[in-house]
């Protein structure tokens, strides 16, 4: 007789603009009965208090269990610690270059590191732009690694009134990127 085991998502917050991505991601875990690990960095923590108002307690309190970044002998940091998935949401241009690159310095690169050598999902929520080509060469070598580079960009289709659909929309589709069956992202009902 076997169990079934709790679904389990690492969620990276970082500086760039769009914490509320993070957020809502955590939100919607706990709705679904995901367990979360965060990993916010500093620049991540100021982001989320700068454009949310919440601080670190807030913000830790929405995961199953938070980690320091400075933490790389963290559960999260080791290939036998079983997850499904990784989302780094809002991801910067730092982050995404550490993850290109292999430099696992801190536990946020180095659990994403860990996602692609256990060939499970990444996802990158990159939020900076205009790209450059360096930006532009760091998601073509996560891309090539396996991982998934999915900017934020909201669709309109659905005719969202605020801000909320669209941060909700996108969420989804994460979450059905993930193959997370109660995912429900907006369908294209065609004109």
């Amino acid at each position: 007789m076997s169990t079934a085991r709790t679904r389990r998502l690492i969620v990276g917050i970082t500086g760039a603009s769009g914490a509320l991505y993070g957020v809502r991601l955590l939100q919607r875990a706990r709705t679904l009965g995901i367990e979360t690990h965060l990993v916010a960095t500093p620049a991540g923590i100021l982001n989320v208090h700068h454009e949310m108002g919440l601080g670190r307690t807030e913000l830790e309190a929405l995961a199953t269990q938070a980690h320091s970044p400075g933490n790389v002998g963290a559960c999260i940091a080791s290939g036998s610690f079983t997850t499904d998935a990784m989302v780094i949401a809002p991801c910067s241009m730092k982050t995404l270059a550490s993850v290109a690159h292999g430099f696992g310095d801190n536990l946020l690169t180095r659990a994403a590191d860990v996602t692609l050598k256990e060939r499970r999902r990444l996802v990158l929520m990159v939020r900076e732009t205009p790209f450059n080509l360096a930006h532009l060469r760091n998601m073509t070598a996560v891309t090539e690694m396996g991982g998934i580079v999915f900017p934020p960009l909201p669709a309109f289709y659905h005719r969202p009134q605020t801000i909320d659909q669209l941060i909700d929309d996108t969420v989804e589709r994460v979450l059905a990127v993930l193959q997370i069956e109660a995912a429900r992202p907006t369908e294209w009902q065609g004109l």
